[in-house]
Order: C-alpha cells, then sequence, then structure tokens
C-alpha cells in the first residue's frame, strides 16, 4: 500500500472527518466509494488509513480533474490504481460502478453539503457574498439559477424559496424577484441577493437574509432532495455484508430524509395509532441493516472554531448485516 498522504490543501476542510473515519472503518482489501468527492479530503484520508480501493464519484468536472490529478499517488507496488474517478451524479452511483464492474461496496461516503470549492469560486454562482453569474450548478448541464428566477412564475418561485429554503418570507422575496426582472434580468448573484435584502432583514441569528433565498435555489436546481433519495436506496443494495454509509448533512430537509432512509432500512417503522387499522396489520421484522447512530453525531466546538461551514453539520450511520439482492438491471460482478 502506498500510504503517503498528500499535503492537505487548505481550502478544502473535510466536515466531521475524524467521525466519518470511526464509523466507516475502512479496513485492508475493502472496497469505499466516496459519492461526493469534491475536493478529496474523504478519499484521502480513507486511501492512506488502509490497503484499500476507492471509486470517487461527482457531477462536477473540476472535482474529476482534481481526482484524476491526485490518482497517480495511490497505486500498489504492481502499478495497480486504487482511486478510481467516475464522472456523473451520485443518484446513478449503481449504474456507474456496474459500469465499472463493481457489484458490492464496503463503504459508502456521501458529503450532502455543497463543495467549498464551489462556494470559494466566484463563476459557479453559489455564493451572495462574491459577485458572479447566477448559475448553482453544481455540473455543467441544464437549467441555472438565472434561469429560474427570470422565468418561473412567482407562486412558483414562492414554493422553491419556501420548502427548500425554509423562508417563511418566500412570497415577499418571490414578489419583489418578479418586480426586479421586469426592469431587467437577473443575472448576478450581488442582484439577486440585494433583491431578497430589500425585503427581508436581518435578524439575531446573524445569517446574511439571502442565505436561505440561495439555499432554495440550489436545491432546485441541482434536484438535491431528488439525487439523496435514490442514491439512499442504491446504496441499500450496494452494501456487503458489515459495509457502513455514513452520511454527513448540512441541514434539516436533508438529514430527514437520511434519518428516514436509515430507520425504515432497520425496521424502525413509526407505530400506528391503535385507532388506525394498520395497528392490526405485522410490523416490520428483522432487516439486514442497523443503525449505528440513534442520533445524530454533531462536529465538537474546535472543529465549529475552525471550520465554521461545519456548525450545521449531522452524521449519521448505518451497517449492512445481511446483503440485500442486486436488482436485475444492475449486473453482478
Amino acid at each position: 500500500m502506498n500510504a503517503s498522504f498528500p499535503p492537505h490543501d487548505p481550502g478544502h476542510v473535510p466536515v466531521m472527518l475524524a467521525e466519518v473515519m470511526e464509523y466507516l472503518a475502512p479496513h485492508d482489501g475493502g472496497r469505499y466509494v466516496d459519492g461526493t468527492f469534491g475536493g478529496g479530503g474523504y478519499a484521502r484520508a480513507i486511501l492512506a488509513s488502509c490497503a484499500c480501493q476507492l471509486w470517487g464519484i461527482d457531477r462536477d468536472p473540476a472535482a474529476i480533474a482534481r481526482g484524476q490529478a491526485l490518482a497517480p499517488t495511490y497505486i500498489t507496488a504492481d502499478g495497480t490504481p486504487r482511486l478510481h474517478l467516475l464522472h456523473g451524479g451520485f443518484a446513478d452511483m449503481a449504474a456507474l460502478l456496474a459500469d465499472a464492474g463493481v457489484a458490492r461496496v464496503d463503504g459508502i461516503v456521501l458529503d450532502l453539503g455543497v463543495s467549498s470549492y464551489q462556494i470559494d469560486e466566484a463563476d459557479r454562482g453559489f455564493s451572495f457574498r462574491m459577485d458572479g453569474p447566477l448559475d448553482m450548478r453544481m455540473g455543467d448541464t441544464g437549467p441555472t439559477a438565472a434561469d429560474v428566477v427570470n422565468t418561473l412564475p412567482e407562486d412558483e418561485l414562492a414554493d422553491i424559496i419556501y420548502h427548500y429554503g425554509e423562508e417563511r418570507l418566500s412570497r415577499r422575496v418571490a414578489r419583489a424577484i418578479v418586480a426586479a426582472r421586469a426592469g431587467s434580468p437577473l443575472l448576478r448573484t450581488t442582484q439577486l441577493a440585494d433583491v431578497v435584502r430589500s425585503v427581508v432583514r436581518p435578524d439575531r441569528s446573524g445569517i446574511d437574509p439571502a442565505t436561505r433565498t440561495f439555499q432554495g435555489l440550489r436545491i432546485h436546481v441541482n434536484d438535491e432532495l431528488g439525487q439523496i433519495r435514490r442514491v439512499l436506496e442504491q446504496a441499500r443494495h450496494l452494501l456487503a455484508a458489515g459495509g457502513r454509509l455514513v452520511v454527513v448533512s448540512f441541514h434539516s430537509l436533508e438529514d430527514r430524509l437520511v434519518k428516514q432512509a436509515m430507520a425504515l432500512a432497520a425496521g424502525r417503522v413509526p407505530a400506528p395509532s391503535r385507532h388506525d387499522p394498520r395497528a392490526m396489520t405485522e410490523r416490520a421484522g428483522p432487516t439486514g441493516f442497523r443503525l449505528l447512530t440513534g442520533r445524530p453525531i454533531r462536529p465538537g466546538a474546535e472543529e465549529t472554531r475552525r471550520n465554521p461551514r461545519a456548525r450545521s453539520a449531522r452524521l449519521r450511520a448505518m451497517e449492512c448485516i445481511a446483503p440485500l439482492s442486486i436488482p436485475e438491471s444492475e449486473p453482478a460482478e
């Protein structure tokens, strides 16, 4: 095994890295997937910890390019690559791995937050603190945030901002956006941020008034919740016996999906009311998974001090006890 560890990139700080490694528990001979490769922080740590193979998935071409530059660092003594890059969304994880000849893996890690690289690059359009094109796409295809804010009806905009951004003043924000775009299209991040700030005042939290609107648009543009639902379903079928799924989320919408999916996989179905006819039916029995985290694990005070972006992070993990059958559409090894 090549155990060398490349110098840490100060621009990319993997959130809850120690906790991720603890719950993932990588081992020699294992096969692992970093479904949100980003800056490669988790991937580096996993590859440096043991003689394993890792597949990094990302729909951002820039992330794949960073991974390809890193790959020569991780090669076995006989010249076999240990880091493999797959370009695509993690919602297509099963198909991407099948195409690479991989049917079962020993661990999957997902960091559901937007990459620090994407936030810090003004041209990607994720940040309301820097002027850039109103893009927000994690990949390089599909409608941009500018397309959304300049074409959707007011009520649809309000729904996106309310449901995905959890902005209680969503209708006021949507009304302001429609009024602003009537004069000229909103094409820059600072334009949109200024419109939002004109109708949403700062509160005691200290969070910028534009935060929730930008979050809602980003989630919509990238179909983030749909992607999460699909990858969580696929992960159950990809894990080998003893394999673990570790997920780090950053807001309540993501964490709720992860919590529900893991609870369902572990057979923890909420009991219906005794007045509900479903109470007469058989409850879920033992399943092939067990929860490793009863409650979400939160970052420590020292990490949040060093990396403010970690403050809202939540980690959940589960382990496969008995592997599920692989769907027929996904060829086995």
